[in-house]
């Protein structure tokens, strides 16, 4: 029997139904808040709730086009999105897709699902330390300097500067860079996106500061790119029988209304705050990977722990999930409340003043 024979769909009860429809929610909010596609939320959200690897990543990236559909349009409306940019990143990063998706099969052939969701899990740890780490200590010195646009990156200023054929001129990004920088970029977007099924860790931070574009069209325009790689991926994945149709429709209904409140954030926050948002739940997120380890590792027989210290390793990555969902929430809403009273009182003081 192969690894693939051997996943099983978990049973579904009211209590996974309503926390699966909170976890898509508050994916789909901070979706449409930093355009990361919400997957490192929502894939280890499943995986704490038994979810195998493999499933929760293919159902999440089955999930993810309609939504980044939605996310894309809404912030194209608000004259954030770059379509041509994440075009031709998306070009790339479908292959980086099926690679990925290839590299998972094997995994699943030769160790299991207990092999897949080390490998998932491990990799979730490795990518959210050292982007979240960078991205939230670049949020705090952006605030610190006063909260406006972050300057765009000396590494990218270099590489807009090197005239390597075809150029290629985004105009809402405001920026003309060759064609070749934009490869790698979206390539490993796709990679990541097939093994965690999250682009956006490699996507937004890319455009960034290595592209060159603002946090804002970085964020929205990865929303085009999660579009074309969750139908690629989807499609693949299907082919496949990874795919839990009912996890899809859950997570997707809480995503969509997530999705848009968290677009409609995104005009009344400043750049740094989408970074630091980004930054620190990551950092929760990795914490909670980083605990269920111990469980894959004694599954796979590398190591021997007893079931009691498992279940309790498990149980507080279960617990650092919900810490992470509710302060993702809770700093976006916030920020978003501030900021509106801001600008209301604002408004208030300029009527009466000029009455």
């Amino acid at each position: 029997m192969n690894g693939m024979e051997q996943i099983q769909f978990i049973d579904l009860n009211l209590t996974v139904v309503i926390f699966l429809f909170l976890v898509g929610f508050i994916g789909g909010l901070v979706s449409g808040f930093i355009g990361s596609g919400g997957a490192f939320v929502l894939t280890p959200g499943m995986m704490s709730m038994g979810v195998a690897g493999p499933v929760a990543v293919a159902s999440n990236m089955c999930h993810k086009f309609p939504k980044a559909m939605v996310g894309a349009y809404k912030r194209y409306k608000y004259g954030q999105v770059d379509i041509k940019l994440g075009l031709v990143m998306a070009a790339s990063a479908i292959i980086g897709v099926l690679i990925g998706i290839r590299v998972q099969e094997k995994i699943l052939a030769l160790w299991g699902e207990a092999g897949s969701n080390l490998y998932i899990s491990m990799a979730f740890v490795i990518v959210l330390v050292v982007v979240g780490g960078y991205v939230f200590k670049d949020a705090l010195k952006l605030r610190k300097s006063g909260g406006g646009e972050a300057p765009v990156t000396k590494l990218a200023q270099k590489l807009q500067s090197i005239n390597l054929p075809p150029m290629v001129n985004f105009g809402t990004a405001n920026l003309r860079i060759s064609l070749w920088f934009t490869i790698p970029v979206g390539f490993f977007t796709g990679m990541l996106a097939a093994t965690i099924a999250v682009g956006g860790f490699i996507g937004v931070p890319g455009m960034i500061y290595v592209v060159g574009a603002s946090g804002l069209v970085s964020s929205a325009t990865e929303l085009v790119i999660a579009f074309v790689m969750g139908l690629g991926g989807s499609i693949k994945w299907a082919t496949i029988g990874m795919v839990d149709i009912r996890l899809t429709l859950i997570i997707l209904a809480g995503s969509l209304l997530g999705v848009q409140l968290g677009a409609i954030g995104t005009t009344h926050v400043k750049d740094y705050m989408i970074k630091f948002v980004m930054g620190t739940i990551m950092l929760i997120v990795a914490v909670s990977r980083g605990l269920a380890i111990p469980k894959y590792l004694t599954d796979l027989e590398i190591i021997s722990l007893t079931a009691g210290t498992n279940q309790v390793l498990m149980t507080a990555s279960f617990i650092s999930m919900c810490i992470a969902l509710g302060v993702g929430a809770l700093i976006i809403l916030g920020a978003m409340w501030k900021s509106i009273r801001s600008e209301a009182k604002t408004e208030a003081i300029a009527h009466y003043g000029k009455v």
